[in-house]
Protein backbone atom coordinates (compact mmCIF):
# COMPACT_ATOMS: atom_id res chain seq x y z
CA UNK A 1 0.00 0.00 0.00
CA UNK A 2 1.25 3.49 -0.82
CA UNK A 3 0.45 6.07 1.86
CA UNK A 4 -0.64 9.41 0.40
CA UNK A 5 0.67 12.57 2.07
CA UNK A 6 -1.99 15.29 1.87
CA UNK A 7 -0.63 18.69 2.94
CA UNK A 8 -3.01 21.26 4.43
CA UNK A 9 -1.99 24.60 5.93
CA UNK A 10 -4.46 25.28 8.76
CA UNK A 11 -4.03 29.02 8.14
CA UNK A 12 -5.12 28.57 4.50
CA UNK A 13 -7.82 25.96 4.95
CA UNK A 14 -10.20 27.61 2.44
CA UNK A 15 -7.76 27.56 -0.48
CA UNK A 16 -8.40 25.21 -3.37
CA UNK A 17 -5.30 23.14 -2.57
CA UNK A 18 -6.43 22.60 1.03
CA UNK A 19 -10.00 21.81 0.07
CA UNK A 20 -8.90 19.22 -2.48
CA UNK A 21 -6.77 17.50 0.16
CA UNK A 22 -9.56 17.63 2.74
CA UNK A 23 -12.09 16.25 0.26
CA UNK A 24 -9.71 13.41 -0.59
CA UNK A 25 -9.24 12.50 3.08
CA UNK A 26 -13.01 12.61 3.66
CA UNK A 27 -13.61 10.38 0.66
CA UNK A 28 -11.12 7.78 1.94
CA UNK A 29 -12.85 7.73 5.32
CA UNK A 30 -16.32 7.35 3.78
CA UNK A 31 -15.18 4.36 1.72
CA UNK A 32 -13.60 2.38 4.54
CA UNK A 33 -10.00 3.59 4.40
CA UNK A 34 -7.57 4.77 7.05
CA UNK A 35 -6.45 8.41 7.34
CA UNK A 36 -4.07 9.85 9.92
CA UNK A 37 -5.54 13.18 11.04
CA UNK A 38 -3.92 16.13 12.81
CA UNK A 39 -5.73 17.14 15.98
CA UNK A 40 -4.90 19.68 18.66
CA UNK A 41 -3.58 16.82 20.86
CA UNK A 42 -1.70 14.27 18.70
CA UNK A 43 -2.18 12.79 15.24
CA UNK A 44 -4.97 10.21 15.24
CA UNK A 45 -5.52 7.23 12.93
CA UNK A 46 -9.07 7.59 11.68
CA UNK A 47 -11.67 5.24 10.21
CA UNK A 48 -15.46 5.32 9.86
CA UNK A 49 -16.60 4.45 13.39
CA UNK A 50 -19.82 2.86 12.09
CA UNK A 51 -17.96 0.45 9.78
CA UNK A 52 -16.59 -2.48 11.83
CA UNK A 53 -14.34 -3.68 8.99
CA UNK A 54 -12.76 -0.22 8.72
CA UNK A 55 -12.20 -0.06 12.48
CA UNK A 56 -10.61 -3.52 12.39
CA UNK A 57 -8.09 -2.06 9.93
CA UNK A 58 -7.02 0.41 12.63
CA UNK A 59 -6.24 -2.47 15.00
CA UNK A 60 -4.31 -4.30 12.27
CA UNK A 61 -2.29 -1.26 11.19
CA UNK A 62 -1.38 -0.29 14.75
CA UNK A 63 -0.96 -3.87 16.00
CA UNK A 64 -3.37 -2.81 18.71
CA UNK A 65 -4.98 -5.43 20.98
CA UNK A 66 -8.76 -5.80 20.82
CA UNK A 67 -9.19 -5.08 24.54
CA UNK A 68 -8.22 -1.43 24.08
CA UNK A 69 -11.25 0.75 23.13
CA UNK A 70 -11.09 3.65 20.67
CA UNK A 71 -12.33 7.24 20.97
CA UNK A 72 -14.88 8.43 18.40
CA UNK A 73 -14.49 11.95 16.97
CA UNK A 74 -17.38 14.06 15.75
CA UNK A 75 -17.86 17.46 14.10
CA UNK A 76 -20.66 19.98 13.74
CA UNK A 77 -22.58 22.11 16.22
CA UNK A 78 -22.37 21.19 19.90
CA UNK A 79 -26.14 21.59 20.28
CA UNK A 80 -28.34 19.03 18.51
CA UNK A 81 -25.37 17.30 16.93
CA UNK A 82 -26.59 14.60 14.54
CA UNK A 83 -23.41 12.51 14.82
CA UNK A 84 -23.62 12.49 18.61
CA UNK A 85 -27.31 11.57 18.60
CA UNK A 86 -26.49 8.44 16.60
CA UNK A 87 -23.68 7.42 18.93
CA UNK A 88 -25.15 7.74 22.43
CA UNK A 89 -28.50 6.98 24.02
CA UNK A 90 -28.65 9.62 26.73
CA UNK A 91 -26.68 12.01 28.87
CA UNK A 92 -27.35 14.16 31.92
CA UNK A 93 -27.50 17.99 32.02
CA UNK A 94 -24.02 18.00 33.59
CA UNK A 95 -22.68 16.43 30.40
CA UNK A 96 -24.25 19.20 28.35
CA UNK A 97 -22.42 21.75 30.52
CA UNK A 98 -19.13 19.99 29.90
CA UNK A 99 -19.74 19.95 26.15
CA UNK A 100 -20.64 23.62 26.09
CA UNK A 101 -17.53 24.55 28.05
CA UNK A 102 -14.89 22.29 26.49
CA UNK A 103 -16.07 21.27 22.99
CA UNK A 104 -14.55 21.58 20.51
CA UNK A 105 -11.45 20.70 22.52
CA UNK A 106 -9.31 18.01 24.16
CA UNK A 107 -11.97 16.43 26.39
CA UNK A 108 -13.30 12.92 25.74
CA UNK A 109 -16.56 11.97 27.47
CA UNK A 110 -17.52 8.35 28.17
CA UNK A 111 -21.25 8.05 27.46
CA UNK A 112 -23.82 5.24 27.10
CA UNK A 113 -23.42 3.87 23.58
CA UNK A 114 -26.17 3.28 21.07
CA UNK A 115 -26.67 0.05 19.13
CA UNK A 116 -25.10 1.66 16.04
CA UNK A 117 -21.61 1.54 17.60
CA UNK A 118 -19.78 -1.68 16.66
CA UNK A 119 -18.40 -3.68 19.59
CA UNK A 120 -14.91 -3.38 18.14
CA UNK A 121 -14.92 0.36 18.93
CA UNK A 122 -15.71 -0.01 22.63
CA UNK A 123 -14.12 -3.43 23.25
CA UNK A 124 -17.66 -4.60 23.96
CA UNK A 125 -18.18 -2.19 26.85
CA UNK A 126 -21.38 -0.15 27.38
CA UNK A 127 -19.75 3.29 27.20
CA UNK A 128 -18.24 4.96 24.16
CA UNK A 129 -15.62 7.73 24.34
CA UNK A 130 -16.63 10.75 22.25
CA UNK A 131 -14.92 14.05 21.61
CA UNK A 132 -15.09 16.95 19.18
CA UNK A 133 -11.61 18.05 18.05
CA UNK A 134 -10.78 21.74 17.97
CA UNK A 135 -8.22 21.41 15.18
CA UNK A 136 -9.70 23.14 12.12
CA UNK A 137 -8.40 20.53 9.68
CA UNK A 138 -9.59 17.47 11.61
CA UNK A 139 -12.95 19.13 12.25
CA UNK A 140 -13.46 19.91 8.57
CA UNK A 141 -12.41 16.45 7.38
CA UNK A 142 -14.87 14.78 9.76
CA UNK A 143 -17.61 17.24 8.81
CA UNK A 144 -17.10 16.61 5.09
CA UNK A 145 -16.84 12.85 5.60
CA UNK A 146 -20.27 12.97 7.24
CA UNK A 147 -19.45 10.03 9.54
CA UNK A 148 -18.10 9.80 13.08
CA UNK A 149 -14.44 8.87 13.03
CA UNK A 150 -12.84 6.34 15.36
CA UNK A 151 -9.27 7.50 15.92
CA UNK A 152 -6.63 6.37 18.41
CA UNK A 153 -3.12 7.82 18.13
CA UNK A 154 -1.49 7.17 14.74
CA UNK A 155 1.45 5.05 15.85
CA UNK A 156 2.34 1.42 16.43
CA UNK A 157 0.67 0.29 19.67
CA UNK A 158 2.54 1.28 22.86
CA UNK A 159 5.09 3.42 20.98
CA UNK A 160 5.52 7.20 21.29
CA UNK A 161 2.45 9.07 20.07
CA UNK A 162 2.95 11.21 16.94
CA UNK A 163 2.83 15.00 16.96
CA UNK A 164 3.89 15.47 13.31
CA UNK A 165 3.08 13.74 10.03
CA UNK A 166 6.72 12.57 9.87
CA UNK A 167 6.20 10.72 13.16
CA UNK A 168 3.13 9.01 11.68
CA UNK A 169 5.01 7.90 8.59
CA UNK A 170 7.92 6.60 10.69
CA UNK A 171 5.51 4.06 12.22
CA UNK A 172 2.77 3.54 9.63
CA UNK A 173 4.07 4.36 6.15
CA UNK A 174 2.68 1.72 3.80
CA UNK A 175 0.19 0.49 6.40
CA UNK A 176 -2.45 3.22 6.00
CA UNK A 177 -4.10 4.98 3.06
CA UNK A 178 -3.17 8.60 3.82
CA UNK A 179 -1.81 11.08 6.31
CA UNK A 180 -2.95 14.70 6.38
CA UNK A 181 0.08 16.85 7.15
CA UNK A 182 -0.97 20.06 8.90
CA UNK A 183 2.21 20.66 10.88
CA UNK A 184 2.95 19.98 14.56
CA UNK A 185 0.11 19.52 17.03
CA UNK A 186 -0.64 22.10 19.71
CA UNK A 187 -1.01 20.35 23.07
CA UNK A 188 1.28 17.38 22.46
CA UNK A 189 -0.53 14.98 24.81
CA UNK A 190 -3.76 13.07 24.28
CA UNK A 191 -7.19 14.29 25.40
CA UNK A 192 -8.47 14.09 28.94
CA UNK A 193 -10.82 11.09 29.25
CA UNK A 194 -13.68 11.64 31.70
CA UNK A 195 -16.51 9.36 32.80
CA UNK A 196 -19.32 11.75 33.84
CA UNK A 197 -21.75 8.86 34.47
CA UNK A 198 -20.12 8.10 37.83
CA UNK A 199 -20.38 10.04 41.07
CA UNK A 200 -17.94 11.55 41.60
CA UNK A 201 -16.90 11.78 37.97
CA UNK A 202 -13.76 9.84 37.08
CA UNK A 203 -10.76 10.91 35.00
CA UNK A 204 -9.32 7.83 33.32
CA UNK A 205 -6.60 9.74 31.52
CA UNK A 206 -5.40 13.27 32.41
CA UNK A 207 -4.83 15.69 29.56
CA UNK A 208 -4.87 19.36 28.62
CA UNK A 209 -8.27 19.83 30.30
CA UNK A 210 -7.37 19.60 33.99
CA UNK A 211 -9.27 18.22 36.95
CA UNK A 212 -9.57 21.72 38.37
CA UNK A 213 -11.17 23.02 35.18
CA UNK A 214 -13.67 20.17 35.25
CA UNK A 215 -14.49 20.76 38.92
CA UNK A 216 -15.20 24.42 38.27
CA UNK A 217 -17.78 23.50 35.60
CA UNK A 218 -19.29 20.24 36.78
CA UNK A 219 -18.35 19.44 40.38
CA UNK A 220 -16.36 16.68 42.12
CA UNK A 221 -13.98 14.52 40.09
CA UNK A 222 -11.44 11.85 41.01
CA UNK A 223 -8.62 10.07 39.16
CA UNK A 224 -8.82 6.43 38.13
CA UNK A 225 -6.25 4.29 39.99
CA UNK A 226 -4.74 1.68 37.70
CA UNK A 227 -3.65 -1.76 38.80
CA UNK A 228 -0.42 -2.29 36.93
CA UNK A 229 -0.62 -5.69 35.25
CA UNK A 230 1.98 -7.13 32.85
CA UNK A 231 1.20 -6.22 29.26
CA UNK A 232 1.48 -9.92 28.34
CA UNK A 233 -1.26 -10.90 30.78
CA UNK A 234 -4.64 -12.05 29.51
CA UNK A 235 -6.93 -9.04 29.75
CA UNK A 236 -10.55 -8.25 29.71
CA UNK A 237 -11.51 -5.10 27.83
CA UNK A 238 -10.17 -1.91 29.37
CA UNK A 239 -12.68 0.49 30.92
CA UNK A 240 -11.40 3.43 28.87
CA UNK A 241 -8.91 4.42 26.19
CA UNK A 242 -5.55 5.46 27.60
CA UNK A 243 -5.35 3.25 30.70
CA UNK A 244 -3.17 0.51 29.23
CA UNK A 245 -0.07 -0.47 31.13
CA UNK A 246 2.71 0.46 28.69
CA UNK A 247 2.08 3.34 26.31
CA UNK A 248 4.01 6.22 24.77
CA UNK A 249 7.32 4.34 25.07
CA UNK A 250 10.61 5.09 23.27
CA UNK A 251 12.93 2.28 22.19
CA UNK A 252 15.44 3.53 24.76
CA UNK A 253 15.19 2.65 28.44
CA UNK A 254 13.47 5.64 30.07
CA UNK A 255 14.65 6.70 33.55
CA UNK A 256 12.50 9.21 35.44
CA UNK A 257 14.14 11.65 37.82
CA UNK A 258 12.13 13.61 40.39
CA UNK A 259 13.69 16.58 42.15
CA UNK A 260 13.37 20.33 42.54
CA UNK A 261 14.77 22.26 39.57
CA UNK A 262 17.86 23.43 41.48
CA UNK A 263 18.69 19.85 42.47
CA UNK A 264 18.05 18.25 39.09
CA UNK A 265 21.64 18.35 37.72
CA UNK A 266 22.99 16.32 40.63
CA UNK A 267 20.06 13.90 40.57
CA UNK A 268 20.42 13.39 36.81
CA UNK A 269 24.12 12.59 37.17
CA UNK A 270 23.40 10.10 39.97
CA UNK A 271 20.67 8.44 37.91
CA UNK A 272 23.11 8.04 35.00
CA UNK A 273 25.88 6.31 36.97
CA UNK A 274 24.64 2.73 36.40
CA UNK A 275 24.62 3.34 32.63
CA UNK A 276 28.20 4.39 31.85
CA UNK A 277 28.38 2.02 28.86
CA UNK A 278 25.15 3.33 27.31
CA UNK A 279 24.48 6.14 24.87
CA UNK A 280 22.73 8.62 27.18
CA UNK A 281 20.13 11.24 26.36
CA UNK A 282 18.49 13.93 28.48
CA UNK A 283 15.14 15.68 28.20
CA UNK A 284 16.61 18.99 29.37
CA UNK A 285 14.52 21.88 30.75
CA UNK A 286 15.44 25.26 29.27
CA UNK A 287 16.51 26.57 32.67
CA UNK A 288 19.34 23.98 32.68
CA UNK A 289 20.52 24.61 29.11
CA UNK A 290 23.88 26.06 30.22
CA UNK A 291 24.61 23.30 32.73
CA UNK A 292 27.94 21.53 32.41
CA UNK A 293 27.29 18.01 33.62
CA UNK A 294 29.80 15.77 35.34
CA UNK A 295 30.58 12.34 33.91
CA UNK A 296 28.86 10.10 32.94
CA UNK A 297 26.41 12.72 31.60
CA UNK A 298 29.10 14.88 30.00
CA UNK A 299 28.61 14.52 26.25
CA UNK A 300 25.11 13.08 26.54
CA UNK A 301 22.61 13.98 23.82
CA UNK A 302 20.36 16.81 25.01
CA UNK A 303 16.88 17.65 23.79
CA UNK A 304 15.84 21.27 24.55
CA UNK A 305 12.57 20.38 26.22
CA UNK A 306 11.08 23.76 27.15
CA UNK A 307 10.76 25.87 30.27
CA UNK A 308 10.27 23.98 33.54
CA UNK A 309 8.00 26.85 34.59
CA UNK A 310 5.76 26.35 31.52
CA UNK A 311 4.25 22.83 31.59
CA UNK A 312 2.35 23.55 28.36
CA UNK A 313 5.71 23.80 26.58
CA UNK A 314 6.89 20.55 28.15
CA UNK A 315 3.71 18.78 27.04
CA UNK A 316 3.93 20.11 23.48
CA UNK A 317 7.51 18.89 23.06
CA UNK A 318 7.37 15.68 25.10
CA UNK A 319 6.84 13.10 22.37
CA UNK A 320 8.98 14.95 19.83
CA UNK A 321 11.84 14.91 22.33
CA UNK A 322 11.60 11.21 23.07
CA UNK A 323 11.51 10.46 19.35
CA UNK A 324 14.48 12.74 18.68
CA UNK A 325 16.63 11.06 21.33
CA UNK A 326 15.61 7.65 20.00
CA UNK A 327 16.69 8.81 16.54
CA UNK A 328 20.11 9.83 17.93
CA UNK A 329 20.65 6.24 19.01
CA UNK A 330 20.27 6.80 22.75
CA UNK A 331 19.85 3.56 24.67
CA UNK A 332 18.98 5.31 27.95
CA UNK A 333 16.97 8.53 28.26
CA UNK A 334 16.90 10.49 31.52
CA UNK A 335 13.76 12.58 31.97
CA UNK A 336 12.83 14.85 34.88
CA UNK A 337 9.29 14.50 36.23
CA UNK A 338 7.54 17.90 36.25
CA UNK A 339 5.25 19.12 38.99
CA UNK A 340 1.58 18.17 38.94
CA UNK A 341 0.29 21.70 38.31
CA UNK A 342 -1.91 22.13 35.24
CA UNK A 343 -1.02 19.77 32.41
CA UNK A 344 1.88 18.50 34.51
CA UNK A 345 -0.37 15.69 35.75
CA UNK A 346 -0.85 14.52 32.17
CA UNK A 347 2.90 14.66 31.46
CA UNK A 348 3.63 12.58 34.55
CA UNK A 349 0.97 10.04 33.52
CA UNK A 350 2.52 9.61 30.07
CA UNK A 351 6.07 9.38 31.38
CA UNK A 352 5.20 6.76 33.97
CA UNK A 353 3.54 4.61 31.32
CA UNK A 354 6.46 5.16 28.94
CA UNK A 355 8.96 4.13 31.62
CA UNK A 356 7.09 0.99 32.62
CA UNK A 357 8.83 -2.25 31.69
CA UNK A 358 7.34 -5.68 31.29
CA UNK A 359 9.96 -6.74 33.80
CA UNK A 360 8.56 -4.44 36.53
Amino acid sequence: MKTERLVVDPAAIHTRHAQVAIARAAQILRTGGLVALPTETVYGLGANALDPAAVERIFNAKQRPSWDPIIVHIAGPVHQNSMLSHLVTEYAPIVRRLMEEFWPGPLTLLLPRSATIPDVVTAGRPLVGVRMPAHLVAFEIIRQAGVPVAAPSANIFSHISPTTAAHVLADLDGRIDAVVDAGPTQHGVESTVLDPTQSPMLIYRPGAITAQQIREVAGPVDYFKEQMLPISAVRESLPSPGVGLRHYAPRAHLILVEAALADLPAHLVNAARPFTKDRLGIMLPAELAQTTFEPPLRGAAEFPWGRWSAPEELAEKLYAGLRALDAEGCTVILCPLPQTAGVGEAIRDRLRKAAHSDRD
